[in-house]
């Protein structure tokens, strides 16, 4: 009966439902080459299903900017800030890995940005991803 549960639901983490308005960015050569709006569906500690507003690429890095209901020192609205990869991509929604996260302190008004910038905090996490690939493929 176990090994039957195994097959339909992969994932070994407890998921929460929790739903979220969150923001997205995925990089493709160092550059941002998507963003888009969405709420969380459910969120583990090794992934995040959200809804999404365009196909996003299968294996791009990825962004979400989550807003989090607890407050710092109950004044300061917060955000969880995940980096990962795009784990799956169907019509209105997708999931991705939760390869690294934080919390932030947000802004109170959220700006809309071109589509195609840089953003080094993110480029610095996918740059050290791929280093760490490499090391593990080389002591492998």
């Amino acid at each position: 009966m176990q090994s039957s549960i195994k097959a339909k639901d992969r994932r070994m983490k407890r998921r929460f439902a929790i739903h979220r308005e969150l923001r997205y960015k995925l990089l493709e050569g160092g550059m941002i080459v998507a963003y888009g709006t969405g709420e969380t569906l459910d969120i583990s500690s090794e992934g995040v299903a959200f809804t999404a507003e365009q196909f996003l690429k299968v294996g791009a890095f990825i962004e979400l900017s989550i807003s989090w209901p607890a407050l710092l020192e109950g004044i300061t609205p917060m955000r969880l800030v995940v980096y990962g990869r795009v784990l799956h991509s169907a019509r209105g929604s997708a999931a991705c890995s939760v390869d690294k996260y934080e919390f932030r302190t947000r802004a109170r008004v959220i700006e809309p940005r071109p589509a195609a910038e840089k953003d080094s905090i993110f480029e610095r996490w996918v740059d050290h991803y791929r280093r760490e690939a490499v090391r593990t493929r080389a002591t492998a």
